[in-house]
């Protein structure tokens, strides 16, 4: 058998600060790329196209740092459980790596892909949890159970020491060209552009793919915004956002470099104020591995809520509704404007995020598990952990200590839109509206239909009195 590591890329896909493919190059100078191209999971019923289309783009350019450095990356398309191992025994290799992933698909997958290696003899190795800071039994309560909890959460979490990034790959050998026709022989494919695979997405992308323009986007980041984070992340008129959601989805960029580049922030700074909104940036990214620990330790999550509540819970059942807030058209215009930036440009501001959620599931008494997918099927950076936990704390569902929180849309867009910038932009139709009027959402019939603009589908104050009626009836 050869020297050979076939190193298998999920959601990292990138060269620098990745731990598991530092770990194979310890191991052998031999390591190839490879990537599967998985129908479980390119599924257009749960996959948007614009993250298609992003990830295709991530792969080429991986593929390109792949070449600079001597080696290549490989795509196979397939069930997992058959292609890679019937590719690693044709090309002789060694071992198979790869890093864990907390997703409850993901953990089943890769249990059987260890079980075909094995009945093949091929070695694997996945001991790193290359996408988070910490592993999902590294926090833990002082009785030893997972935290359901984010602030204490965040307290230990914060803690602990964070590991630096890792090597970036170097001085690898790659395939020969008769062991790319055996590749080829056996799975190996040219990688196939998003439309290829049935995903159209004609619109730009809100980041560009690859490595460069993440670790680009975070050096502006922190030049920019970063110091004024705290404030200028809830304006979504406002660019404050770091806006690297996608490319810490699908790893382009590594944790541990983002944490460094905040730690790099903090000690150049020149204020407490600046401090604290640096801080503020950590704790979002401790949010996002809460929801990740939390998914690893209760799967049951991706398919219903975390509170008893909210089991059975009678939620409405009105496609006219819904309809009207996939394509926003619901008559509060705050909420009309984020679904529209949603659906034109496939990515949505986080504040808006909430509101939309709190709408449909506060307001519209709508089943948030018909958000979380919908959300799923447009996002550039839809995560399961990130969009469940998301979904789960608007609709008072999952592990928040105050469940009855509900957004009212006009109070939301005075406080987070005070000019109307973010609405005029989404919805053009309203552009020439007083501000006043514009926020609150008091615009007349009359005027609404002069402007081609819906009327309220609901009454924010009747349908919130509604919604926690049921909930203390649930509760009782």
């Amino acid at each position: 058998m050869s020297d050979l590591i076939l190193f298998w890329h999920r959601r990292d896909l990138r060269i620098a600060d990745n731990t598991g493919l530092a770990t194979a190059r310890d191991r052998t100078h031999r390591v190839i790329g490879l990537f599967c191209l998985d129908p479980n999971i390119l599924n257009p019923d749960h996959v948007a196209p614009v993250r298609v289309t992003y990830m295709i783009g991530c792969l080429q350019a991986l593929q390109q740092r792949y070449a600079e450095v001597g080696s290549q990356l490989l795509i196979v398309q397939g069930e997992p459980t058959q292609v890679i191992p019937t590719l690693a025994t044709a090309l002789g290799a060694k071992a198979v790596f790869w890093n864990w992933d907390v997703e409850p698909y993901s953990q089943k997958r890769d249990h059987t892909v260890i079980d075909a290696l094995k009945e093949q003899g091929i070695d694997y190795l996945a001991p790193n949890w290359d996408q988070l800071l910490h592993t999902p039994d590294e926090i833990r309560t002082g009785s030893n159970s997972t935290y359901t909890v984010y602030s204490p959460f965040w307290k230990n979490w914060y803690s602990k020491p964070k590991a630096e990034p890792v090597a970036t790959l170097a001085n690898v050998a790659g395939l020969t060209s008769a062991q790319m026709e055996i590749a080829r022989k056996n799975g190996v494919i040219e990688l196939p552009s998003a439309k290829d695979l049935g995903f159209v997405w004609d619109g730009d992308l809100i980041i560009a793919p690859g490595e460069a323009t993440a670790q680009s986007r975070l050096e502006e980041f922190c030049y920019r915004a970063i110091n004024n984070y705290q404030e200028d992340r809830n304006f979504p008129a406002i660019d404050g956002t770091s806006q690297l959601s996608a490319a810490l989805k699908f790893g382009v960029i590594g944790i541990r470099h983002v944490w460094q580049a905040t730690l790099s922030a903090i000690e150049n700074s020149r204020s407490d104020e600046a401090r604290d909104s640096i801080r503020t940036y950590q704790q979002e990214l401790a949010w996002r591995e809460f929801y990740q620990h939390v998914m690893y330790h209760f799967p049951e999550l991706a398919d219903g809520p975390y509170r008893d509540a909210f089991k059975g819970f009678p939620w409405e059942t009105n496609d006219q509704h819904y309809q009207a807030w996939c394509e926003g058209k619901t008559g509060y215009p705050i909420v009309d404007a984020a679904m529209r930036q949603l659906n034109e440009i496939g990515w949505m501001h986080n504040r808006c995020r909430m509101i939309v959620a709190s709408f449909l599931t506060k307001d519209l008494l709508l089943d948030p598990r018909l958000g979380e997918k919908y959300f799923m099927q447009k996002l550039i950076d839809g995560d399961l952990s990130a969009n469940n936990g998301g979904w789960q704390w608007s609709a008072s569902s999952g592990m928040d200590p105050k469940p009855i929180r509900i957004f009212n849309p006009a109070s939301q867009a005075q406080k987070f839109d005070r000019d109307g910038d973010y609405i005029r932009q989404w919805v053009p139709e309203l552009r020439s509206v007083d501000t006043g009027e514009l926020l609150t959402g008091n615009i007349t019939p009359l005027e609404r239909r002069a402007l081609g603009y819906p009327s309220a589908i609901v009454d924010h104050k009747i349908q919130q009195k509604l919604f926690k009626e049921r909930y203390q009836q649930q509760k009782a």
